[in-house]
């Protein structure tokens, strides 16, 4: 909230709403969920794991779309927050809502101080006042559309072959070797 007019939904507000939608989808009898998640800063699994109990007969599946094909190739420094992949793939899906790469930020990060939170094994929510100026982590002065393209459409491939397999799965039990 420290950001002018960034806007958060909480975790609570998130379970909310797929509770609501996964109780229709139970009542007409449909068995399978497909999350595609598009911000890396929403962990949909803890809300899976609960509402999979109260849901028994969904399946419910989550995708972090920009990690289902790996960056290299397609990106020189990825970034993490409108850094290079991000910024990118929206020159190339909505082109009209990146600002000109002369407005951008560097991407500067300060990193923090704790080992174990720089080598991300142990994790705390990032306060971005502390952390950059604009929010941006990673540089995205290399972003191009053709780029942002190219990797759009391998991830999209990528997961709409999950997709097609997801959707001949007719119990849990055949997720498994």
């Amino acid at each position: 909230m420290e950001v002018r007019l960034c806007m958060n939904m909480r975790p609570s507000t998130q379970m909310a709403i797929l509770d609501d939608i996964l109780e229709v989808l139970s009542k007409h009898g449909i068995d399978k969920l497909i999350i595609v998640n598009a911000h890396g800063g929403n962990s949909f699994t803890p809300i899976i794991r609960e509402l999979s109990l109260k849901y028994p007969s969904i399946l419910m599946c989550n995708i972090n779309w920009w990690i289902a094909c790996k960056p290299d190739g397609y990106f020189t420094d990825p970034g993490d927050h409108a850094g290079e992949l991000e910024t990118a793939s929206m020159q190339y899906v909505s082109p009209e809502l990146v600002l000109p790469l002369s407005e951008a930020g560097d991407g500067y990060e300060r990193h923090f101080k704790l080992k174990g939170l720089r080598e991300k094994w142990a994790w705390i929510p990032r306060r971005w006042i502390y952390t950059t100026e604009d929010t941006g982590v990673g540089d995205p002065s290399k972003a191009t559309a053709e780029n942002g393209e190219r990797f759009v459409k391998a991830c999209i491939d990528k997961i709409a072959d999950f997709i097609v397999e997801f959707s001949k799965i007719k119990s849990e039990k055949d997720l498994y070797e």
